[in-house]
């Protein structure tokens, strides 16, 4: 009896697996379990991908989808042939009958809360066939399954119950550390099931909340404080209103920011003022050297003409008045 088998690899290395999902606010205060297939799988790629979305189906129909954003908790599976027969054709055939082992654990600690066998079989020209049509005939909604998936929900809520202590120990010692954003993200993962522990940890977030967002808007003010005194103009301006609009409202430093928002804008619209001034001024005296050097221009022009008009005049005084009474003679006009 040939046996393929999904070898279950917990790790802290699947922290990185999804790296490239996008999270969203409601990933957090939920349990969570991420569908994970061994990259040591003896499962061909088509087979292996068919089997991902499956087990992504089973969390998602119980709403328990996973989420980079907590990864810790994993569903996996282990797949072994029972049998394999060959049918004839055309076209030839494979028909395997399998078990397929789901496991529900903690990556981190390497340890498996739930586990469960089910049986299946699949027909196709090929393994790869075979086996994915034996991984769609898994019915994702039954008895089996919910009570395999609430037994692994309990024992999660009993780690967090167990661990919670420990958990807030963790976020405590970030926080001294002023690894605040780190902090918030260590409480954040307690889901809102466990109620106890996720209300002390709320508590908890507060504090470092308001730690970050001070310390954050401190440091950004002193940012745009040092921007703006070594450029007073445009450029700088724009650089330290935009470190100021990201200080949060609710920071300590707020009205102080503020102040300074509005020392930049009075400064900026007082220099826009006295800028408009001053184009206005450059502008009526271009006006007027223009008209000036229009005036110019035409006088030099009148005493060109008069400079030609004196040249002609000098050539008529020097002209014998006879010629023209000679001329005059030829008229018969009457």
């Amino acid at each position: 009896m040939k046996k393929i088998y999904l070898i279950i690899c917990f790790g802290i290395h699947f922290i990185n697996l999804n790296a490239q999902e996008v999270l969203k606010l409601d990933d957090f205060g939920k349990i969570a379990l991420n569908p994970y297939v061994s990259e040591q799988a003896k499962l061909p790629a088509e087979a292996k991908a068919q089997l991902e979305i499956k087990l992504k189906q089973i969390a998602s129909n119980y709403g328990m989808a996973g989420s980079v954003a907590n990864p810790r908790f994993i569903i996996t599976a282990n797949i072994s042939i029972t049998t394999k027969d060959i049918i004839p054709g055309p076209p030839q055939q494979i028909a395997q009958n399998m078990d397929i082992t789901l496991f529900i654990g903690d990556a981190i600690e390497n340890k498996i809360f739930s586990n469960i066998v089910i049986s299946s079989s699949g027909v196709g020209t090929n393994e790869n066939k075979a086996f994915i049509d034996a991984i769609k005939q898994i019915n994702t909604k039954n008895n089996k399954i919910e009570a395999f998936l609430q037994e692994a929900k309990n024992k999660i809520i009993a780690y967090y119950s167990t661990q919670c202590d420990f958990i807030n120990q963790k976020a405590v010692a970030l926080k001294q550390q002023e690894k605040y954003s780190e902090a918030i993200y260590t409480l954040a993962q307690i889901p809102e099931v466990c109620k106890e522990c996720y209300f002390k940890a709320l508590n908890e977030m507060a504090v470092v909340y308001d730690l970050k967002i001070n310390v954050d808007g401190k440091t950004r003010l002193s940012e745009a404080n040092a921007i703006w005194s070594a450029n007073p103009n445009n450029e700088g301006a724009q650089q330290a209103i935009n470190l100021i609009m990201q200080i949060n409202p609710q920071a300590k430093c707020y009205s102080e920011a503020t102040s300074l928002l509005k020392t930049i804008n009075e400064k900026v619209i007082a220099d826009e003022k006295e800028r408009l001034r001053k184009q206005e001024e450059y502008e009526k005296r271009q006006q007027k050297i223009d008209a000036e050097n229009s005036k110019a221009e035409a006088e030099l022009e009148k005493q060109r003409i008069n400079a030609y008009r004196e040249v002609a005049v000098e050539y008529a005084k020097n002209q014998p008045q006879v010629v023209y009474r000679n001329v005059y003679r030829n008229i018969y006009w009457y």
